[in-house]
């Protein structure tokens, strides 16, 4: 099947190599992985910062990037969620609800994509080391995913998942809310990262880069060992 690729904004500028990993693993299923060049923003951070009209203008170049009937899957389940919850929202009583109606209904977080649509668990995939698993606020309260991402990664050989203590507990990242509210965000993240060293892993899983980079860069401020990868980096790993 053909798979339209929606790649965030910071993982397209930051973490590029998570999203040509998504692409090996969409490869080995067999999709037909398309990339629209025209891409941009999904509209979030404007909307979260107050800026309704700014982001609407963002979302309606979205659903034209994407307008079409292929299922479109991101690495982010912090964008998906924005799409399918509140672009509704945004767009209510207007000419567009069709079109938002339309793309919430084909856009996927990559886990989701994986297990309920592709019905995928096992990509055979190899990582040796002993991981734990960091739900996202987004993942697990916007679009209800807790069960995916522990199921595709019960079949990477080689790999322990130790669940940590409070693992739905937020990191304190919330895009600005880590700027505007730094001590809270900060000493949101040391909760997680004390829940996650209490488990002994070496790797901090999660769906969500943003997320691991607010995690990963308060550990690398502590000096731990501890390491982030997206669940993608893990899946496209041994083959």
């Amino acid at each position: 099947m053909d798979v339209q690729l929606f790649i965030p904004c910071f993982i397209d500028q930051l973490y590029p190599g998570v999203a040509f990993n998504m692409v090996k693993v969409l490869e080995k299923t067999g999709c037909n992985v398309l990339y629209n060049t025209n891409q941009t923003c999904c509209g979030q951070p404007a909307f979260n910062a107050g800026f309704q009209e700014e982001a609407k203008a963002v979302c309606k170049k979205f659903l034209k990037d994407f307008n079409g009937n292929d299922y479109i899957v991101a690495p982010s389940a912090s964008c998906v969620g924005f799409v399918k919850n509140y672009y509704k929202k945004l767009f209510e009583n207007s000419s567009h609800i069709r079109e938002v109606d339309q793309v919430s209904s084909r856009i996927y977080e990559f886990s989701d994509f994986l297990i309920n649509v592709l019905q995928i668990e096992n990509i055979g995939a190899k990582f040796n080391g002993v991981v734990t698993y960091h739900d996202s606020c987004a993942a697990l309260r916007e679009i209800g995913l807790k069960s995916e991402p522990r199921k595709l990664l019960s079949h990477v050989e080689g790999l322990t998942l130790v669940e940590m203590p409070e693992n739905e507990t937020c990191c304190g990242f919330g895009g600005t809310f880590a700027v505007k509210f730094n001590s809270i965000s900060t000493a949101m993240a040391d909760q997680k990262l004390t829940n996650a060293e209490s488990t002994e892993a070496e790797f901090l899983i999660s769906t969500d880069m943003s997320c691991l980079m607010h995690i990963s860069g308060i550990a690398a401020k502590k000096g731990l060992p501890i390491k982030s990868l997206h669940l993608a980096d893990v899946l496209a790993s041994g083959y």
